[in-house]
């Protein structure tokens, strides 16, 4: 056996799972990502979708992609820099620019590839990359490509956050990268003392927005609008993969860095553009969640709804107020069977283990969808408290 297949060969974790009957990953769906999905054969309540704003299945979404695939067929056979870009990309990218109130915005393949591209490309050597130390995996992977001094701040701590400002030499680009709405535990970044923080010490602002977009801000801005702070941030990302119901991502900012960006980035030059279908599904969704309001007002409904089951009930959920709520477990084992139990008794939730998190902060991610109802609800915490009582969760 060569060196590499022997040392591959030691990694036997899954195998374990599997052979105790717990591995929760890889459930095959065969069914629309809706509420209600079969798994197996059977149905079975998804609480385990980004999709907060619940579009995945909606007819004006699919007609729009089917409409692009007759168009354009299926795929663009080239990066954006030569042959890959077509006019919805463009006429999206104004359209996304305009949506977070920003100058210009790129489309990217992927919302990892975004900030992937972004993060490691902006800053030079000799500048600074600030990120928040709960921030998604795809910054963590931007910073480490990028050659700038990479100084990590305590989660949400804006007294760690100042700290490491003041290691910064004044006349270096500092770049503060946080996530919007963080997307383990569902807390929200504080922009608002982060953009204060930034115009003192003369920095920049990058927010992802993935979680954020559909759930906070007016027609589903996001956590800039919602605060207030749109024109303070320098970069707004986001992705399609959630509330928009489609797969891509976007940066929106001054054309400034746009022109830099489609000229270096490589995640962006060296990758081929987002499919037809998937840019036409990206539109329609920006449309839908500007004209029906009322999906934004019933995630919020049914948020408030499950907050207060999950904290009558006794669970341990942190500090989130947004429809991703953590049930903490707090044991690697246990979050394993728990999602499985949970799985029999038809509720489709996500376990968190280490390394993702370290192994005293494992924990079961429930989400919410526009389009579950109040009775679903009702049942996920029913189910929900049969489960964790069974294991001990609850007193």
């Amino acid at each position: 056996m060569k060196l590499l297949q022997a040392k591959l060969d030691k990694y036997q974790e899954p195998q374990k799972a599997k052979a105790a009957g717990i591995y929760p990953y890889f459930r095959e769906i065969s069914s629309e990502q809706d509420p209600e999905v079969i798994i197996n054969g059977r149905k079975v309540l998804m609480f385990g979708s980004n999709c907060y704003s619940g579009l995945v299945n909606h007819p004006k979404i699919k007609e729009a992609a089917i409409a692009a695939i007759k168009k354009y067929g299926t795929g663009c056979a080239g990066s954006p820099f030569l042959n890959g870009t077509l006019d919805i990309h463009k006429e999206l990218e104004a359209k996304l620019a305009e949506y977070v109130g920003k100058e210009d915005a790129m489309i990217y393949s992927t919302g990892f590839g975004v900030n992937l591209g972004v993060v490691s490309t902006l800053t030079g050597r000799e500048d600074y990359i600030l990120w928040d130390e709960q921030d998604h995996a795809s910054i963590i992977e931007g910073r480490r490509l990028s050659f700038s001094q990479s100084l990590k701040y305590k989660h949400n701590d804006m007294e760690s956050l100042e700290n490491q400002l003041k290691k910064c030499d004044p006349s270096k680009v500092k770049l503060i990268v946080t996530d919007g709405v963080f997307s383990m535990e569902g807390d929200v970044a504080n922009l608002p003392e982060i953009v204060r923080l930034a115009k003192k010490y003369d920095a920049s602002v990058m927010v992802d927005e993935a979680h954020g977009i559909g759930v906070f801000g007016r027609g589903g801005r996001g956590t800039c609008n919602h605060f207030g702070v749109s024109k303070d941030v320098d970069l707004i990302m986001g992705t399609f993969s959630k509330s928009f119901a489609s797969l891509g991502g976007f940066i929106a900012c001054d054309k400034s860095i746009t022109n830099y960006l489609r000229h270096h980035s490589r995640s962006y030059i060296f990758t081929a553009s987002i499919t037809p279908a998937s840019t036409a599904a990206a539109m329609a969704a920006l449309e839908i969640m500007q004209q029906e309001p009322q999906l934004q007002e019933q995630l919020w409904e049914l948020t408030h709804y499950a907050l207060d089951g999950f904290r009558n009930m006794g669970c341990e959920i942190g500090n989130t107020s947004t429809p991703i709520i953590p049930l903490f477990i707090r044991d690697n084992y246990k979050t394993f069977a728990i999602t499985r139990d949970l799985l029999e008794e038809g509720i489709f939730v996500n376990p968190v283990v280490s390394p993702a998190v370290a192994p005293q902060d494992t924990l079961i991610r429930f989400s919410l969808m526009a389009t579950h109802t109040k009775d679903q609800v009702t049942t996920a915490l029913e189910k929900i408290q049969k489960v964790f009582k069974k294991h001990g969760i609850l007193k």
